[in-house]
Parts: C-alpha cells; sequence; structure tokens
C-alpha cells in the first residue's frame, strides 16, 4: 500500500565553468598569487559541477549531499562574478525532467546564460533526488520513518522555494518541469507523503485512534489538494494521478477507519457502522479503479471484517441506528509537516572555494570608490599644476628671474642657462619629434582595435537578424541588438575619447610648431645661444639695490611653494587606504552597501589634511605674484630703458616661455603615449569582451539551430492524405449491382497525417488447381462461387471497391472460409507490401464444401471496425 511517488532528476549538459571563470579573475583581480588562488578554486567548482551533474547519482545521502555543496556554491559565488549574456556569458543546458522525448525530436531542453538558472535546476535536482531517498527508506523502523519525513519536507522545501523564485531568475518562461505550477504541485505531493510517514509511524506507535485519523484525514486533504491542481493538467507523468487520487481514498479511508474504533470506544456503535461503510466504499473504488498502482487488499480486508463485526453486534445486540453519511461529524485535522525551508548552506560539509574573493557588489563599491579618490587626487594636483604654470607664465612675461641677473648686456643670464641645459638633458626638440611621431601609430593601432571589436558584433547581428527573419517567432532568444546596446555604448564611448584625444593631439602639435625655433635655440651650446641673444648696453648697476633684493626674496620665496608643491603631490599619489574592509562590514551589518555616503567619508577623513594644504599653497602664491608684479613695476622704473635692451629682453622672455612649453609639450606627449598605451590595454579586454560573447552566442545560435531542426522533426509533414480504395475489381473479376448498399463514409478525427489504408489479403490465382491440388483424397471438390443476385439486374456487374477503408474484404474463392480463419505463415507482416507478392495456398484441414462471396454487410467473424494506423512519431 505504501507507493510513494518519486521525481525524475534533470539532465544537464556538460559545461567548462573554469576557463569565463579565470578570464574574469584575470580580467578583474590584481596580483599573480590572488589570480592563482582564485583560478585553482574555478577548477575545483568546474570538477564539482562535474561530479555533481555529470554521472548518475546513487540513491543516497552522500551524493544528495555532493549536490547541496554545488548548489551552495553557486549561491556563494552569486555575488563574486557577473553571470549575464555580456559579461560572464556560461550557457547552462538542462531537459526537462518529465519529458521523455521523440524518436527524431528528442526531449524538451532549454539553454540560457544564467547562473539562477543553474541553481533553479540544482535546487530541483537536489529536491528529486531527496525524493527518491526518500522513498527507498525502510519504513517497518524508526531511523527509515524519520530520514523519510525529513526527505519528503526538504524535497516539499525545495519545490516551494523554485515555485516562488523561478520567475524572477530566469526572465522568461521556464521548461514544464520548473514551471511555478508544476513545482508547486510536487511541493504539496512531498508535503502530502510525509504527511503519510508521519501516520505510519503513529499508527505503528499504537498512538490513540482520535489522533491518528486526524493524521491520516490531514494527508488525505494534502494529496486531494495536489490531484486537484494537476488533473487538469499533462505535466506530471500519467502515473501521478491515479496514486494520487488512490491516495486520497486510501487516507480517507483510513481516517475512517480509526474514527469508527474511536466512536466505538464512545458507544456510537451507528457511526462506527456508517464510517466503516464509507471506509469500504472507499476502498472499493481504489481496488476497482486503481489496483494496477496500489494494492489494498489488506486494507480492504480489515476494514471488512470490521464493519462486519460491527453489524453483528449491532443487529443483534444494540441496535443502533446507522446515521447518513452526511450527517456524520466531520474527521479533524492535525498536520505534523511544513516545507523545510531553503537557508544556504544547505550542506553541513561546504567550505567556500572562494572564501578570499569579495562579493561583487563589494568590488564594485571598491572600484567606484577608486574613481572617486582618483577625481580627488587628480583634481588637487591638477590645481598645483595649473597654479605653477600660471606662476611660470607671469615670470616668463616679466623676464624674471633673466631680468635681475642680466646686468652686463652681453652675456647669458644663469636662468637661461639652467634652462638651458634642463632641455638638453631631456633630449631635446628629437625627443619632441619622437614622441609626436609615436602617437599617430598608437593611434592607429587603437582604432584597428577597436573596429574589429565592434566588427565581430556586427557579423553577429546580422545572422542573428537573418534567423530572426527566416524563424519568426520560432526564434526565441534576445536579439542581438538588445543584448550588445550596452557594449556599443561602451564601443561609442571609446570612440568618443579617441576622437577627443585626436583633438588634444593637434593643439599640442600647433602649440609645438609655434615654439619649435624657440625650443630649438634652447637646445644649441651657451656660445652659439649667446650670440643668438642680442646684446645691449649694459644696465644701471641695480646690485645691492632694496627693489631687486625684494624681488629675488620673492622669487625664491616662489620657488619655495613650487618645491612644496611637488612633495604635496607625491604625499597625495602615495596616499592608499584599502576599503574592502569597510564596505564588507557595512554589507554584513545592513544586507546593502550605500556606497556614496562611505566613500565621501573616508576621503574626507584622509584627504582633508591634503586638501586643505593645496587651498593654502594657491593662497600663497596667489599673493606672492601680486606682490611680485609690483616690485617688478618699480624695478622697471630703476632700469635703463632703449631699443636695444627691449629687443634682449624680448629674447630672453621668449627663451624662458619655450622652456616652459618644452616642459609642459614633453609632459602631455608622454601622458598621451601613456594614454594610448592603457587604452589598447582597455580595448584588447573590449575585443576579448566581445569575443567571448559573440563565441557564447555562436554556441547558443547551433544549439538552438539543432533544437529547431528536431522540433520541425516532429511536427506533421503534409496534411491528413485521403484515403485509397483497396482494389478496382474483386477476385472474382464480377462488379457488383449499383443497387448495392456501401457503408457510410468514416469521418476521421484528429490533425495526424492519414497513412493509406491496410492492403487486402493476397488473391491467388488458379483456385480450382490449387485446391485440388491441396485437397486430401477423396474430398470432394468445391464448387465455384456464383455472384450474387442483384434484383432489377438481367446480368451481374462488375464489382467495385468501396471508396472507404472498411477492413480487408475476404476472399471469394471456393473451399476458403473466410479472412478470420486465414491460416498465417510464421514472421507474417500485414504492413510489408512485398510479401503479397506470396501465393499462399490454403490448407486441406480449412477446406469447406463451398462459400458465397463477400456480402456488403460486415461479417460477424470479423466484428471489430478496422481503426487507422498511425506511424510512430
Amino acid at each position: 500500500m505504501t507507493n510513494f511517488i518519486s521525481v525524475q532528476l534533470k539532465k544537464a549538459s556538460e559545461v567548462d565553468l573554469a576557463k569565463p571563470l579565470c578570464k574574469f579573475i584575470q580580467q578583474s583581480y590584481p596580483g599573480a598569487e590572488a589570480q592563482a588562488e582564485h583560478c585553482r578554486a574555478a577548477e575545483e567548482l568546474s570538477r564539482l559541477r562535474k561530479s555533481a551533474l555529470g554521472r548518475p547519482l546513487d540513491k543516497h545521502e552522500s551524493a544528495l549531499e555532493t549536490l547541496l555543496r554545488y548548489y551552495d556554491q553557486l549561491c556563494s559565488i552569486e555575488p563574486k562574478f557577473p553571470f549575464s549574456e555580456n559579461q560572464v556569458c556560461v550557457t547552462f543546458t538542462w531537459k526537462d525532467a518529465f519529458d521523455k522525448g521523440s524518436l527524431f525530436g528528442g526531449s524538451a531542453k532549454l539553454a540560457l546564460a544564467s547562473l539562477g538558472y543553474e541553481k533553479t535546476c540544482v535546487l530541483f535536482n537536489c529536491g528529486a533526488l531527496a525524493s527518491q531517498i526518500a522513498a527507498e527508506q525502510n519504513l517497518d523502523n524508526d531511523e527509515g520513518l524519520k530520514a523519510a519525513a525529513k526527505h519528503y519536507q526538504f524535497a516539499s522545501g525545495a519545490f516551494q522555494h523554485i515555485k516562488d523564485t523561478v520567475l524572477s531568475a530566469l526572465n522568461r518562461e521556464p521548461t514544464v518541469d520548473i514551471s511555478p505550477d508544476t513545482v508547486g504541485t510536487l511541493s504539496l505531493i512531498m508535503l502530502a507523503q510525509a504527511q503519510e510517514v508521519f501516520f505510519l509511524k503513529a499508527t505503528r506507535d499504537k498512538m490513540k485512534d482520535g489522533i491518528i485519523a486526524k493524521l491520516a484525514n490531514q494527508a488525505a486533504d494534502y494529496y486531494g489538494d495536489a490531484y486537484k491542481q494537476c488533473q487538469y493538467k499533462d505535466t506530471l507523468p500519467k502515473e501521478v494521478f491515479p496514486v494520487l487520487a488512490a491516495k486520497h481514498c486510501i487516507m480517507q479511508a483510513n481516517a475512517e477507519y480509526h474514527q469508527s474504533i474511536l466512536a466505538k470506544q464512545q458507544k456510537k456503535f451507528g457511526e462506527e457502522i456508517g464510517r466503516l461503510q464509507h471506509a469500504a466504499d472507499l476502498v472499493k473504488t481504489v481496488a476497482s479503479r486503481y489496483d494496477e498502482y496500489i494494492n489494498v487488499k489488506d486494507l480492504v480486508d480489515k476494514i471488512n471484517r470490521a464493519l462486519a463485526a460491527a453489524k453483528k453486534d449491532n443487529d443483534f445486540i444494540y441496535h443502533d441506528r446507522v446515521p447518513d453519511l452526511k450527517d456524520l461529524e466531520s474527521i479533524g485535522k492535525a498536520s505534523l509537516v511544513k516545507s523545510t525551508p531553503v537557508v544556504v548552506p544547505l550542506s553541513q560539509k561546504f567550505t567556500d572555494l572562494f572564501e578570499k574573493m569579495v562579493p561583487l557588489q563589494v568590488q564594485q563599491s571598491v572600484s567606484v570608490y577608486n574613481q572617486r579618490k582618483a577625481d580627488l587626487v587628480n583634481r588637487s594636483i591638477a590645481q598645483m599644476r595649473e597654479a605653477t604654470n600660471l606662476a611660470n607664465g607671469v615670470l616668463a612675461s616679466l623676464n624674471l628671474p633673466a631680468a635681475i641677473e642680466d646686468v652686463s648686456g652681453d652675456t647669458v643670464p644663469q636662468s637661461i642657462l639652467n634652462k638651458s641645459k634642463s632641455v638638453i638633458e631631456q633630449g631635446g626638440i628629437q625627443t619632441v619629434d619622437q614622441l609626436i611621431k609615436d602617437l599617430p601609430e598608437l593611434l592607429q593601432r587603437n582604432k584597428e582595435i577597436l573596429d574589429e571589436s565592434l566588427r565581430l558584433l556586427d557579423e553577429e547581428e546580422t545572422t542573428d537578424n537573418d534567423l530572426r527573419t527566416k524563424f519568426k517567432e520560432r526564434w526565441q532568444r534576445t536579439p542581438s541588438n538588445e543584448l550588445y546596446k550596452s557594449l556599443r555604448a561602451e564601443g561609442a564611448n571609446y570612440h568618443n575619447i579617441m576622437n577627443r584625444a585626436m583633438q588634444a593631439d593637434g593643439q599640442v602639435k600647433e602649440r609645438y610648431q609655434s615654439h619649435r625655433d624657440t625650443i630649438a635655440l634652447l637646445c644649441k651650446p651657451e656660445a652659439e645661444l649667446n650670440a643668438a641673444i642680442p646684446s645691449a648696453n649694459p644696465a644701471k648697476t641695480l646690485q645691492g639695490n632694496e627693489v631687486v633684493n625684494v624681488l629675488r626674496t620673492l622669487l625664491a620665496n616662489l620657488d619655495e611653494i613650487k618645491k612644496e608643491r611637488e612633495q604635496l603631490e607625491n604625499d597625495l599619489k602615495s596616499v592608499n587606504f584599502d576599503m574592502t574592509s569597510k564596505f564588507l562590514t557595512a554589507l554584513a551589518q545592513d544586507g546593502a552597501i550605500n556606497e556614496e555616503a562611505i566613500s565621501v567619508t573616508e576621503l574626507d577623513r584622509i584627504y582633508g589634511s591634503y586638501t586643505q594644504k593645496v587651498q593654502e599653497s594657491l593662497k600663497k602664491q596667489e599673493e606672492l605674484l601680486k606682490n611680485i608684479q609690483n616690485a617688478h613695476q618699480d624695478f622697471s622704473k630703476m632700469k635703463q630703458s632703449n631699443n636695444e635692451s627691449n629687443l634682449r629682453e624680448e629674447v630672453l622672455k621668449n627663451l624662458a616661455i619655450a622652456n616652459d612649453n618644452f616642459v609642459e609639450l614633453v609632459a602631455n606627449l608622454k601622458e598621451g603615449t601613456k594614454f594610448y598605451n592603457e587604452l589598447t590595454e582597455i580595448l584588447l579586454k573590449f575585443q576579448n569582451k566581445c569575443s567571448d560573447i559573440v563565441f557564447a552566442r555562436k554556441t547558443e545560435r547551433d544549439e538552438l539551430l539543432k533544437d529547431l531542426q528536431q522540433s520541425i522533426a516532429r511536427e506533421p509533414s503534409a496534411p491528413s492524405i485521403p484515403l485509397p480504395t483497396y482494389q478496382t475489381t474483386s477476385a472474382g473479376g464480377s462488379k457488383p449491382a449499383a443497387s448495392t448498399p456501401t457503408p457510410a463514409p468514416r469521418t476521421m478525427v484528429g490533425t495526424k497525417p492519414q497513412p493509406p489504408a491496410r492492403p487486402p489479403p493476397p488473391v491467388i490465382s488458379e483456385t480450382s488447381s490449387s485446391s485440388s491440388a491441396s485437397a486430401p483424397p477423396g474430398a470432394p471438390a468445391a464448387p465455384a462461387a456464383a455472384p450474387v443476385p442483384t434484383p432489377g439486374a438481367s446480368a451481374p456487374a462488375a464489382s467495385t471497391g468501396p471508396s472507404q477503408a472498411q477492413g480487408p474484404p475476404y476472399p471469394t474463392y471456393p473451399g476458403y472460409p473466410g479472412y478470420c480463419q486465414m491460416p498465417m505463415p510464421m514472421g507474417y507482416n500485414p504492413y510489408m507490401y512485398g510479401q503479397y507478392n506470396l501465393p499462399y495456398a490454403p490448407s486441406p484441414m480449412y477446406q469447406n464444401p463451398g462459400q458465397a462471396p463477400y456480402p456488403p454487410p460486415q461479417q460477424p467473424g470479423y466484428p471489430f471496425v478496422q481503426q487507422p494506423y498511425y506511424p510512430q512519431q
């Protein structure tokens, strides 16, 4: 009687998890040691999947433990890897657990690049395997009963969890086996079976009949609800429905039986009989309808014996009125089961393979924090560099400090010599020329990488659009133009970045051309440099003058500020603080990360003092430049002014400006070279991302094409074929009269194509000679059959075969008793047309004196209407 329902496992296609995970790790996590450790964990995860899904699993706790560990590991990596079609793209393919497939089409399956889909299917297998393990338990001892109840409740919880999460996890229509309706029904079935196990344990422990009746009645209620959910659906195997119906009746019968015992104890003998009669009717229904699935003989005997005894006692002793079924008091219910909630980790032996890897949310928060930090540092450094350039420009326009050094009028000022030496040490004009020459090559390389990446996307998108146009609504996958939106936006962003870089390159080249001659002059030896600078009459001796001393002091203070800025810039670049622990703490406490609030607070705490120093430096420079300009006005009034001195001062100013431009140009060009090299690395990663997703889409496309071909193979290839006539003439060569009744044509219901009707048995020629040859000695020869006389006709007409299929026609040669007694040779196949060429002589043992030809009505010896033959799909 204890026939329990177990669920079949889903079958998964093989997937290599290690390769895409390792590629993501190498792209996202710095440090060779950390990368190697995480890659080893990815390889271990791939082996764990193969162990859990790549082989048949035993119905044992150890196999379930492997599945649970893999499920726990999937849950742990979900926040650490961005599984999606356009990031870590891994396509998981699973077959429908309940779809047996067909000869040509195979079974239904679904392939998705979704970790949620993989988790759902693995959890389904956990519940299915738990149901199989529970069904294998020995229910004759307490250990088996406890194990079965535990596994059924776990399976119920697993299926219920899938029902609640599958639609959000997949974002599309799932296969039938994991649809909310199906898994909801499975969850209720598992709960009903767990309740039945508790009923069995209560019966085994001989608990009070009132309690046992309530447990049985609750189990009957669960089974009834499960049956109602699936009785109009064909999603579950066909043997499930009769088992559920039978279990509902059996549990209700058990409840009535034990409640009748309670009624007997309460001296309610009429109620006892009424409940036993109801129980007997229920088990009688099971025995008559569902005996193929569940054997209830013992229960029937037990109830019938109790009913007979109760009736006997009541008839002879108590004479209590037997109430109607509707008047019986309803039996209470007691549920001792509930679905076990899915709380990770499910495995007691789970160890996170990626324990040291931070969750993706933390990683993203750290990335955003680093961007905020870089923006703050770059902004502060840019402010200081801009202020330094401004100071250099002001000093160059005032010809300082060369003006207070140029007292002779015919020698190169020391500041100009220092600038010339610095330019020559940095490679001079050749360095700038080489850097400018390299920029177009670097730009072209990046353009080619970006163009190739977008070409891959364009080709795959074109193929996808063509197939979508060809198959229309059958082509059920995410359109490429929607999937590639983020990638194309990223590619457009890189295009804009390169366009802005090209504009910046043009500005640098234009600036370089305007100052190239002066920079080249700075690169010459001192003698040539001195000769290129116009001489002037010696200026009035201003050495020791108070204005000169003030200017020297102010310029020294400005140089000190510049040195402080260089140190401050190095300090800003060297500050480092790992925010991982902060974000992990926030995630653990709140379940979410408010990155902006945490980052702003920490950046202010770490960089607040540096930002304040930058602002103080800017204010000091502003005051110094104002004082320098005032002091220079006084100095200019004291200097002797003429055309020669003005020309000399102009050249010296240009040389100072050329030095500043050289320093800035070299810095800009080196920064541009660095930018293009870094952009190359970024674009190579972008190209790999495009290549990976295109490869994954190609694999998915090939799989979908294969499924479509199988689906098309399962479909009918042509509409219904009209049934041909059997024969145009009968064996005797005569036609029946026109008034011979013809059976009405049969209506063929259904959409399946109808094959040609089965042909008639072979017509054996030379009847008389064959009959004579096969007849035993002394037997009378069979006379030839005469045609059926037709009223109103002077001569028999040639018969015509009926236009509709109505069963094989009967042969009309003499001595043959009819089609139903025709002796068939061993291995005869009535559908193999080639065999009809073989002449079968009638056997002597079936010879009769003679037989009329085939009459129009159907023969009683062949009472069944021929059914159309459907080829196996």
